[in-house]
């Protein structure tokens, strides 16, 4: 059997499934080529990051295809429901960049709230002429010790970024539709311990988070869910961050708000029509910016490797494929 890993996978993932039999190819092939890569080579496995897209075109071009893999969360780059039809497996990685976003998400946290952002763009091309107004412009941050974090889904990349919120001295409050957790279990000096959350509605949310952090999946409706009438509710002085979705949040209405000072400063790692985010989100001083990013640490990717091994090894087994 063939696997292909068109946006790559660990080194330790390829020797796994190498292990099991499977031949595995990694070099990434340019979107409009894949088809008739895939069908030269007899790639039966087609494993994705959010790079590459496999929509209904590519599914019916590959006849041969049995299985597609996501490295990662979110499935929007792929045609689930008609790959399904199609009698097709399709796998993601849940579990294995939780720990990662959610670092990235407190990064972020902590340069909005000390003004980092900021500061790194301008102690360059400004430091040496006005070390003492930049000191005293950017010398006005706050504490995230006692702030309340808003979360906005409490699925497992929520859950991660409120434990580390908690182990920063925060409050945590949560909207979801789902889960109804009364407490997150942290480990703390070798020792679990329980601290309680709160599920509260979206208004409350808005109005009581000093900041917010969205983990939701795209919305079928493909409206944002912080929007210009949401945003006109959060606490001045709020600071948001998006690890989630582009879209997610209204990119206009928060540069509004952004403007008007309601918003203390935002966080995107993810943007609406990428990989060209909008120029003027590039160039507003309050925002900090990562270019989705969020999973992409060196552990996590040995995880993606490792989940996506596995399952494949798993279903291989369970159908008898050579």
């Amino acid at each position: 059997m063939r696997v292909h890993a068109n946006d790559g996978i660990s080194a330790q993932a390829v020797n796994s499934l190498k292990e099991d039999g499977l031949k595995v190819t990694t070099d990434h092939v340019p979107q409009d080529d894949l088809a008739a890569y895939m069908n030269k080579e007899n790639v039966e496995v087609l494993l994705v990051r959010s790079a590459t897209k496999v929509r209904r075109a590519l599914i019916d071009e590959c006849p041969q295809l049995k299985m597609i893999g996501r490295g990662g969360v979110g499935m929007d780059n792929i045609d689930v429901a008609y790959a399904k039809e199609k009698g097709l497996m399709v796998i993601n990685t849940p579990a294995s960049s939780s720990i990662s976003v959610a670092e990235l998400v407190m990064a972020h946290v902590f340069t909005l709230m000390r003004d980092l952002h900021k500061s790194n763009r301008n102690m360059p091309v400004n430091g040496a002429a006005k070390f003492g107004e930049m000191k005293k412009e950017y010398g006005k941050g706050a504490e995230v010790r006692g702030k309340v974090m808003g979360v906005i889904g409490f699925g497992r990349i929520g859950q991660w970024t409120a434990r580390y919120a908690l182990g920063n001295g925060m409050k945590v409050i949560y909207v979801d539709s789902r889960a109804t957790a009364e407490a997150i279990e942290l480990e703390v000096g070798g020792n679990t311990v329980r601290v309680p959350v709160k599920m509260v509605n979206m208004d409350e949310l808005l109005a009581q988070a000093d900041v917010i952090t969205m983990h939701i999946p795209a919305q079928k409706d493909g409206l944002a869910v912080l929007g210009a009438e949401e945003l006109a509710k959060v606490k001045p002085g709020v600071v948001i961050v998006n690890t989630a979705r582009g879209g997610s949040i209204d990119e206009d209405a928060l540069l509004k708000a952004l403007k008007d000072g309601r918003v203390r400063g935002a966080a995107l790692d993810v943007f609406v029509g990428e990989p060209s985010p909008k120029e003027e989100l590039l160039k507003e001083e309050k925002l900090s910016l990562t270019p989705h990013i969020g999973a992409a640490t060196t552990e996590a990717q040995d995880r993606v490797g490792d989940e996506l091994a596995d399952q494949i090894i798993a279903w291989r087994a369970s159908v008898g494929v050579s």
